[in-house]
Order: structure tokens, then C-alpha cells, then sequence
């Protein structure tokens, strides 16, 4: 009995990867969860019209694009130069620039008034140092990470020594707490927060 649910919960993870993979290309190349979770509104409405913001770890650009709509001048970069292609080809604006960067190195013109880290933080082993060595790029950061209580499932593949993340290449998804606490750690407060589809929304100030 054990041993079949064991297997079970090891095809719920394949059967998850595959939909999402699925889903992907019936939407024309990106992820439902946009659409559906509204997630970029969050964004968009914690932005002015007058803002510079950074986008850190933008990914194919779906987000800065949006960002770009609305703020004065979005700089979105990110580590994988493999999204150069959608970047050229899908999410381009003239207020908006892509480099191919590692954000704790960047050395940036000007000073922006937001950074944005959506899905970020979970792929960065050393978090803290990483916060600590952005944080001085602007002085509000909007951060969205994954929760691992957002079912029960989860928990109970990771109680079973189970693979149990979203994405195998996460370091860590967070419980409120200990989010807070790595944020408190890196000298960063959170001004406000919601908790939505498993996710946590933070507004944080330096």
C-alpha cells in the first residue's frame, strides 16, 4: 500500500510538469498562470507612471513588458541569454531595455525607484547575501515567492521524502515566517503582503 502511494504521488509531479508543458504551448508560448492569477496586476499597481523600475530576473519579459506600459523606463535583466529571442521578437517596448546580467553585479546609470523580483528568490541558494547586495538599487522592492504550506500535499511529499517543489530547481519555497525572517535578515522590511493561489505578495521597503 505504501509503495503505491508512494508512485502515486511521484506521477502527480510528472502528470504536473506535463500540463504545465502542455498548457504552455496551447497558450502560444507562455504559462496560463499569467492570465489566470492576474499576477502582473499586483505589480502594476504598486507602480507610477514616473517610475523607473528593474526587473530582475525578468525571464522572457512577459512581466517587464506589462511594467513598461505603465512605468517611465523598465530595465529588465536576467542570467539566460536564451531569452534574447522573446525579447526581440515579442515583449519589446522603447521604454524598455533587456540586458543579459547578473543582478549582484550590475552596475546601473541611474537610480530606480522599484525593483522587482517575481519567482526569484527561490532559485538563489544564498539569499540573504543576495538581498543585501540589491537592496541599495532601489527603495521599494515587490517580491512574489512560492509557499510550501499552499496545500497539503506538499507538506505530506516532503514528510514521505518526496521531491515536493514546483520546479526542482528551487532552493527553497517558504512558509510566511520564514519569508519575513530571510527578508528581516537582509535589512528589509515588508509594508504589506496577501496571500494568493500559494504564493506570497510582498510590498518591502529598505
Amino acid at each position: 500500500m505504501r509503495f503505491c502511494l508512494r508512485l502515486i504521488l511521484r506521477l502527480h509531479n510528472v502528470v504536473y510538469k506535463l500540463a504545465s508543458a502542455f498548457a504552455i504551448k496551447v497558450e502560444g508560448g507562455l504559462h496560463p498562470k499569467h492570465r489566470l492569477m492576474h499576477y502582473h496586476q499586483f505589480f502594476l499597481d504598486q507602480i507610477k507612471s514616473a517610475d523607473r523600475v528593474l526587473d530582475i530576473g525578468c525571464g522572457n519579459g512577459a512581466l517587464a513588458y506589462d511594467l513598461a506600459g505603465k512605468a517611465r523606463e523598465v530595465t529588465a535583466i536576467d542570467t539566460n541569454a536564451k531569452n534574447e529571442h522573446a525579447w526581440k521578437t515579442r515583449y519589446g517596448r522603447e521604454n524598455l531595455h533587456y540586458l543579459v546580467q547578473d543582478a549582484t553585479t550590475y552596475q546601473p546609470e541611474h537610480p530606480y525607484d522599484v525593483v522587482v523580483l517575481s519567482n526569484v528568490l527561490e532559485h538563489i541558494d544564498r539569499r540573504i547575501d543576495f538581498l543585501k547586495s540589491v537592496k541599495h538599487l532601489a527603495p521599494l522592492l515587490l517580491i512574489r515567492v512560492p509557499m510550501i504550506n499552499r496545500d497539503w500535499i506538499t507538506l505530506y511529499k516532503k514528510e514521505l521524502g518526496i521531491e515536493w517543489r514546483l520546479d526542482t530547481t528551487h532552493c527553497t519555497e517558504y512558509t510566511f515566517e520564514t519569508f519575513r525572517d530571510e527578508l528581516a535578515q537582509a535589512g528589509l522590511s515588508i509594508e504589506s503582503h496577501s496571500i494568493q493561489f500559494g504564493e506570497i505578495w510582498a510590498v518591502t521597503l529598505v
